[in-house]
């Protein structure tokens, strides 16, 4: 018989209460999908001033003694469910003290590291100690090189094993030094640590974790390599061997066309007729013209330099008088913003920038548009290509991180999905759209594709499971020790 296993999931981000990136949909979605899977996982979520708290069904759970400074001391545990997870809160001064989820360094620092180290004594509220400890992402620094630490002595701070998930290596929390040390963490001293490193919070996670996980196969590879590594590349390849890519997936029950409230009507794999009419309603709502046979391109995410937005500007821009389509929707780098703004007023019969946060309208835009562009310099999973495939858009991307482990190219010989292409510049994107737009003028084809991927399985349910084995696989450590 299997024992029971109890997972402690931290997160800064969970949809849709407090989202800015995929973390948020990862906090959201895995854990439910590990409950199904006989997991007794609990998230461990700030309870940030921009929630509104009406409606969460918060209960008081007790209060814990965080070990910092006197201020910062006194943490309130609320308790409630999310989406039948078990969710616990965490309030006190330094999360009040920001009103949104990210803000400024100094900030930061004083909020996450005071949250993190909270979980360390999730005892002090009694009735549940968790096996694992699942930290993602720099704001769990903290509480995984303390944890390190804590093994060996005599107090109620959890020991579990630790895991540390990376979703975007280059944000590692830098600029904490000062609330590091007031909380009492040391640096931390290892040989393949650079010394810039050794008080940041992500990379003392990363040197003092039991294991370590990205969010796919090829990031996990990637960033070993000095051009994505970002200086930890050395540390990350003395422990390749406690590193491991899981793919992210998408909810196939919230992100379902036949049932998306945010669509016109509903479609499938069989039904792709009505896909046509979402995209006839796309065109009337964005004021272009109003016909199925024009290529309609998307582009949906934050608008920053590895996204590659101007890379798509230039690219569109090279194909010369081929008929297209494009809309782009996200905000971001205000230098991008204004870009995509200059570019929809060049080509203002045919391209359109909605530079706002519209979850709606994403979903849209993914139910309408015939390609989705994902041009990422680096992108450790994504999301996008994936919700688009669901949709029935096909996905143009660039040959890195997830976007290369969940696209195959239509010229592979491997069941395509999509056009994938390697160089990082706009001449090789430009070529993608090229091929895509060829493919386009076949329509029977062109369904089959569309079929093809809206039938391919991103599901949480595989993800989960490999999650699932890695727990266990931390578990027989522990037993071996």
């Amino acid at each position: 018989m299997v024992e029971p296993m109890n997972v402690l999931f931290m997160s800064a981000e969970l949809a849709p209460l407090a989202k800015v990136g995929g973390l948020a949909d990862v906090a959201a979605d895995l854990p439910p999908a590990l409950r199904r899977l006989g997991v007794d996982v609990r998230m461990w979520v700030p309870l940030h001033a921009s929630i509104d708290r009406d409606g969460l069904g918060l209960r008081l759970a007790g209060e814990i003694d965080v070990p910092c400074r006197p201020r910062m001391g006194r943490a309130q545990i609320w308790r409630s469910e999310i989406g039948g997870v078990p969710a616990y809160w965490v309030d006190g001064a330094p999360v009040q003290a920001m009103q949104g989820i990210y803000s400024n360094p100094a900030q930061e620092a004083e909020k996450y590291i005071f949250w993190s180290l909270a979980a360390l004594h999730i005892g002090q509220i009694g009735g549940w100690m968790p096996d694992i400890l699942h930290a993602n992402d720099w704001q769990c620094g903290a509480a995984v090189a303390s944890m390190a630490g804590y093994r060996s002595e005599e107090n109620d701070a959890v020991r579990a094993r630790s895991l540390m998930t990376v979703h975007n290596l280059p944000f590692m929390g830098a600029g904490a030094e000062a609330e590091l040390d007031a909380c009492g963490v040391e640096p931390v001293r290892d040989a393949g640590l650079p010394s810039w490193a050794e008080h940041v919070p992500l990379p003392m996670g990363l040197a003092t974790a039991d294991w370590i996980s990205t969010v796919s196969p090829t990031y996990a590879k990637e960033i070993q390599t000095p051009a994505y590594g970002h200086g930890l590349d050395g540390l990350l390849r003395e422990r390749k061997s406690r590193l491991r890519g899981i793919i992210n997936g998408i909810d196939q029950i919230r992100w379902n066309p036949a049932s998306d409230p945010a669509l016109p009507m509903g479609f499938d794999a069989d039904s792709l007729e009505n896909r046509t009419q979402i995209k006839r309603s796309l065109q009337t709502e964005l004021g272009l013209t109003v016909d199925e046979r024009l290529p309609m391109i998307g582009m949906v995410g934050r608008l920053d330099r590895q996204k590659g937005v101007d890379q798509a500007l230039t690219a569109l821009g090279e194909l010369g008088e081929r008929a297209w389509q494009w809309v782009l929707l996200g905000t971001g780098d205000p230098a991008i913003e204004d870009l995509a703004r200059k570019f929809a007023t060049q080509y203002s019969e045919r391209a359109r920038a909605e530079l706002r946060f519209d979850s709606t309208l994403a979903r849209r835009i993914y139910a309408g548009v015939d390609m989705l562009l994902v041009p990422s310099r680096y992108e450790p999973c994504g999301l996008s290509q994936m919700m688009a495939m669901r949709y029935g858009a096909v996905p143009v991307v660039r040959a890195t991180g997830g976007l290369k482990d969940t696209v195959q190219d239509v010229d592979s010989g491997r069941g395509g999905t999509g056009f994938v292409y390697e160089e990082d510049s706009a001449d090789a994107l430009a070529e993608a759209i090229r091929r895509a737009l060829d493919a386009y003028a076949d329509p029977e084809a062109w369904r089959s594709l569309q079929q093809i991927c809206m039938r391919v399985d991103n599901s949480w349910d595989v993800s989960a499971e490999a999650y699932f084995d890695l727990y266990e696989e931390m578990r027989q450590d522990d037993e071996r020790e």
